[in-house]
């Protein structure tokens, strides 16, 4: 590969389009090839250009780690299969007797890997209100050795104070793990709040196209990132070279992509406010949102995720997600069309009767990036229908 760029003290976009490692040195190609083998020549017994077989490394992944570093200011990034291999990966840092404490309301599947998959060999697993700082004392334990923060959070969009988490954590030995799939390094720089790790499905906002599944880890600190990479492949759950080249073709219009996000869910959000089929909105631009004012303070604006409550209980909330056009009712987030979607009975179904269980009558939206108007215009022709 060629020399990369030296980017330090350049802006966020620049360092998006120019943060892999450059422009192909055999042909000047200026995206990085996909490089579909499988196998490395050698010269010699032990003797390569730096690959020798793909689940080890891979120059189309090896661009993509160096660009995802680059844009959350950290010295390594690690790319993986899916963003659950990126949150296994993490937790298997952990030992057996070890604790963990995550959000009380956090995604479905980060509750079900760690409690119906890491639990089982032992670890220690409490969910608590991650905005009362309070409430992380009660729950903390000599053995805690991990603090899960997701913010804002999957569906609730409650936003922690990751500095705040990362004085006490770190005050107790204790590491810091930030999921920043619903911000991105656009909204919401973790590591510079004090995090240790930050991991991403990248399936979501920085592929953001709906076209590839993906993981990702950056982070600062050597010793932590030798054993994630061992890891990952040991394990290996690494991307394909494919997937590696969408996700960075990603990143590269991620802030512009971000913008529309961002402003699309504000006219929402304005929608939903006034509808008398809507009982409550969730997203942190509203002053009554919890961690409104934390929000304010360490992101650059309030993202594309909104969710509310039909008045209407959950019948009003399935048949709003049956009636929409332009909204399409499916599973993910973060991609330039607008989703919709149950949590209930769709991404979160797996922790009904737990401590994280989500009301049964709140619908998520994944705000893309079409015609605001155009999408205002479909809730309500969906919102009218019930209310």
């Amino acid at each position: 590969m060629s020399e990369a760029l030296d980017l330090d003290g350049l802006g966020f976009e620049t360092r998006a389009i120019h943060g892999g490692t450059g422009p192909d040195p055999s042909t000047g190609a200026v995206n990085t090839p996909v490089y579909l083998s499988s196998t490395f020549r050698q010269e010699q017994v032990g003797v390569h250009q730096g690959y020798d077989y793909a689940r080890s490394g891979n120059p189309s992944r090896t661009s993509l780690e160096v660009n995802v570093a680059t844009l959350e200011g950290a010295r390594h990034g690690l790319a993986f299969a899916s963003g659950m291999a990126a949150e296994d990966a993490v937790l298997r840092l952990l030992s057996p007797g070890d604790r963990l404490i995550l959000s009380d309301d956090a995604y479905g599947g980060t509750y079900r890997l760690a409690t119906r998959v890491h639990a089982p060999a032992g670890l220690g697993v409490d969910a608590t209100d991650l905005l009362d700082l309070g409430r992380i004392e009660q729950a903390w334990r000599p053995s805690t050795r991990m603090v899960w923060v997701e913010t804002p959070t999957n569906p609730l969009l409650r936003v922690a104070d990751i500095a705040a988490i990362a004085d006490l954590a770190h005050g107790r030995r204790a590491l810091v793990v930030v999921d920043n799939t619903f911000a991105t390094p656009w909204l919401q720089q973790p590591l510079e709040l004090g995090a240790d790790i930050v991991v991403h499905s990248s399936t979501k906002y920085l592929g953001g196209h709906s076209d590839v599944i993906g993981g990702l880890v950056a982070l600062d600190d050597e010793a932590l990132a030798e054993r994630i990479a061992f890891l990952q492949n040991s394990a290996g759950a690494v991307p394909g070279a494919l997937d590696c080249y969408l996700v960075q073709r990603g990143l590269k219009t991620l802030s512009i992509r971000m913008e529309r996000h961002c402003d699309n869910a504000l006219a929402v959000v304005d929608l939903l406010l006034e509808h008398p089929a809507v009982a409550k909105v969730f997203h942190p631009s509203l002053p009554t949102n919890p961690g409104h004012a934390t929000a304010r303070a360490q992101m650059r604006a309030f993202g594309g995720m909104v969710s509310f409550i039909a008045a209407g209980g959950e019948g009003a909330a399935l048949s709003v997600c049956a009636r929409t056009r332009l909204f399409t009712l499916a599973e993910s987030l973060g991609a330039v069309e607008s989703l919709i979607e149950h949590p209930g009975r769709m991404t979160h179904a797996s922790v009904a009767g737990s401590p994280n269980e989500v009301p049964a009558d709140l619908v998520r939206l994944s705000v893309g990036l079409e015609t605001a108007a155009d999408l205002v215009e479909d809730l309500r022709q969906a919102l009218d229908t019930v209310g």
